[in-house]
């Protein structure tokens, strides 16, 4: 199909104490997770979008070589007055386009989704959201968990690492 990740990863990338837990969870937990023991390659800004890259074209041409888009949603995405282009670009492909299927992480509870952007309620209406418990950080690597087996029903089928 031309596309060369399963996921591109889209996170809030503004440094606070919550924030850590994310930048943990995107660069530690789910390359663990997804890439070591199922088999999936992730696209992660920061990893794999390079220093001297023209950010714009590069978020668009990695989006559109993904297969699906994972969407941490917090409290800092949710509420962020600058909203960042990687997400206005992939609402944009899910929606209007209609071509790249978005998974939804609550990361934290979000509560009422009445201050979400349009287009992210009418996804959330659609397909619902996949909850970060808290029992999860206790075995977060554990692939079996409800949370992961949620995560991988969305995904492509994975090659499995031989």
């Amino acid at each position: 199909d031309g596309k060369i990740y399963d996921a591109y990863v889209i996170y809030p990338k503004n440094h606070t104490s919550e924030a850590n837990f994310v930048e943990y969870f995107v660069y530690q937990i789910m390359p663990d997770i997804l890439e070591k023991k199922c088999g999936y390659t992730l696209c992660i800004y920061g990893r794999d979008i390079y220093p001297g890259e023209d950010a714009t074209s590069a978020i668009e041409t990695r989006m559109q070589k993904s297969r699906r888009l994972i969407m941490l949603l917090t409290h800092q995405l949710v509420n962020s007055k600058e909203d960042a282009y990687d997400q206005h670009i992939a609402l944009y492909n899910a929606l209007i386009q209609n071509d790249t299927k978005v998974i939804l992480l609550e990361m934290e509870t979000i509560g009422t989704y009445g201050k979400l952007q349009e287009s992210l309620r009418f996804i959330i209406k659609q397909q619902g959201t996949i909850k970060w418990e808290e029992e999860h950080t206790v075995h977060p690597q554990s692939p079996n968990s409800k949370f992961w087996k949620q995560v991988r029903y969305h995904m492509p089928l994975a090659h499995r690492p031989s």
